[in-house]
This record gives C-alpha cells, sequence and structure tokens, in this order.
C-alpha cells in the first residue's frame, strides 16, 4: 500500500462514535450549513418507508440535523411512492425532474437528477433498501461535512454480510472494483466499501462532476473527486453493518461491466469495441444466450444545466 494511504488511513477513517451527534449539531448551527438526504428508490415499499421515518424521528423531530428527505422515484411499479410520503418524505419522480432531458433508466440519472430538487449544502445519499436502518448512517456520514471545512465527500464504511456469513457481500466491490483501484487509483485503495451507496458531499463537489447514469456512478465519483480535489478531501467513517437485499449473480455481472466501462472511460476516453455484455441462461434447448447494452452515458456536471443555474441566481 502506497505511504499516502496509509496516511489517509490513519487522518481520514474514522467511526460514527467519534463525533457525538451535539458536537456534530453545534458545528452545523456555527456553519449554518442545511442538509438534504436523498434516496433514489425504485419498487422499495417494504424498506424506504422505516428509512425515512427513523431520520424523520431521529435527526429532524429529536435533533435539527437533516433539514429535507426527499425520495426519487425511478418508476416504480409498487407502493414505493405512497409509502414514502406518508411516512414524511418529499416524494418527487424522476421523469418530472428536468423533463427537456429524456430521463435514462440507471440509479447515477436520479442521483445527478436529485441535485435540481434539494436545496442542501450538504447531499447525502442513502439506497432504499437498507433492513435494520439506523440514523448513524445519516449523522456518521454527515459529520466530517460539518466538523472539518477541508472534507468534501464522505464514504459510509461497514460489514455486508450474505446468507449469515459476515463480510461476505459486496462481492462486485471485491471482483471488479478494487481491483480496478488498486491498479488504476492505488491512491483510492483505502476505501473500504468504494461502492457503498451511502455517502454524503458537499453540493459545491457534487455539481462539477459528470454523473454515469447508471451503476458505474460510486467509481466514477470517487476517481472524478480524487482528481478535482484531492486525497485529503476524501474520508470514510465506519458506521457497522448494512444489510440489505442482494442481487443474484447475472445482475452482479451486468453491474460489473458498466462499472468496468465507467474506469474504461477514465482511463483513457477511448473507443468501446462492443458496449454489450453477453451472459447465459438454461432453456430448453440449452443455453441460451441474453444480450444487455452496457451503460455508456453519462450526464455532464450539474453547472453546465441551465435550470441549475437559473436556479441558482435565484
Amino acid at each position: 500500500m502506497l505511504e499516502e494511504v496509509e496516511r489517509w488511513l490513519s487522518t481520514r477513517s474514522w467511526s460514527a462514535t467519534d463525533r457525538p451527534l451535539h458536537h456534530i449539531l453545534a458545528a452545523k448551527q456555527r456553519s449554518g450549513q442545511s442538509v438534504s438526504v436523498v434516496l433514489p428508490a425504485l419498487n422499495e415499499e417494504e424498506t424506504v418507508g422505516d428509512i425515512v421515518a427513523i431520520i424523520r424521528h431521529d435527526l429532524m423531530q429529536q435533533v435539527p440535523l437533516v433539514d429535507e428527505i426527499v425520495v426519487v422515484d425511478s418508476g416504480s411499479t409498487d407502493r414505493t411512492s405512497q409509502v414514502a410520503a406518508a411516512a414524511g418524505a418529499t416524494v418527487v419522480h424522476r421523469d418530472a425532474i428536468l423533463p427537456r432531458i429524456p430521463a435514462a433508466p440507471g440509479k447515477g440519472e436520479v442521483l445527478w437528477r436529485s441535485l435540481l430538487v434539494t436545496t442542501g449544502d450538504i447531499v447525502c445519499f442513502i439506497d432504499a433498501d437498507l433492513k435494520e436502518f439506523s440514523s448513524d448512517f445519516v449523522s456518521g456520514i454527515v459529520g466530517p461535512l460539518l466538523t472539518d471545512p477541508g472534507v468534501d465527500l464522505v464514504k459510509g464504511m461497514y460489514d455486508r454480510p450474505l446468507g449469515g456469513a459476515a463480510g461476505q457481500g459486496g462481492r462486485v466491490t471485491e471482483l471488479m472494483a478494487r481491483p480496478l483501484l488498486n491498479m488504476h487509483w492505488p491512491q483510492l485503495a483505502g476505501f473500504v466499501q468504494p461502492l457503498g451507496g451511502e455517502y454524503a458531499a458537499r453540493r459545491s463537489l457534487l455539481e462539477q462532476l459528470p454523473f454515469p447514469v447508471g451503476y458505474g456512478v460510486e467509481l466514477g465519483m470517487l476517481v472524478d473527486a480524487l482528481h478535482l480535489v484531492g486525497l485529503d478531501a476524501l474520508a470514510q467513517v465506519d458506521v457497522g453493518v448494512r444489510k440489505h437485499r442482494h442481487q443474484d449473480g447475472q445482475a452482479l455481472g451486468r453491474m460489473s461491466a458498466a462499472i468496468y466501462r465507467t474506469a474504461q472511460l477514465r482511463l483513457a476516453r477511448g473507443h468501446l469495441v462492443r458496449p454489450a455484455l453477453t451472459q447465459f441462461e438454461r432453456g430448453e434447448d440449452g443455453f441460451e444466450p441474453r444480450t444487455y447494452s452496457v451503460d455508456t452515458e453519462e450526464r455532464p456536471p450539474m453547472v453546465e444545466i441551465a435550470e441549475y443555474a437559473r436556479r441558482k441566481v435565484a
């Protein structure tokens, strides 16, 4: 490991318990910064309501840490929107945000558009499929941004159990993202969960970053932030254990392909020979190929969008 990374691990890796909530609140009051929490959601009616309710109770009603909770629904066919609204979130449909640009499917698309419907100086992203959720996920990763002006982006780190086995989750991280980062961006080798969906950043950073529309958004954001603000402006906080539903192997393959494409773009902005991934499923006549397109589209930095610029002036 690079000496720079070893030093970073000792100075930019913390536990959620390192910053008591009253210290975080005092820092927020001194700085006058506002905090938005965004949940990108697609068919998460079983979990989204509990997450919203816990954040509202613990971090809005009990203490004034979070200023708004926004759930961006990317086309749910279940009761995700109704459940989230009943729990107290502001719910916005992806397609209603910036309608002049047709929406692309993908998580990154939702995160990018969320910048137009939130107001916080700090934006905290939380996946909507978490089980046994704790508000420490939010306060833990928002804390360094409020208490340390030199930090611009904070990733959550945690154990990810799989099938009862501790630490076996995050298969795409271990098989794709971690090797890519270690080989090509070794300064980022210290991140425990580089693909984790729980992280917070200053709006002033997020609005300058391009957003891969799909699964590559987390890796792309880390790499781009490293180049834009440097390693010392990035940090991670241990928030315990993350429990969520797991994808099947073929879905993980599609995620891996998108992440590899995101890395490839950043390595060379080179020509992609075949932006597709073929997988196989057993059918009546043996194994049948299924070909999926790989996310190759990216959204520009939000500061380049006229509607966002007009909103900032207003």
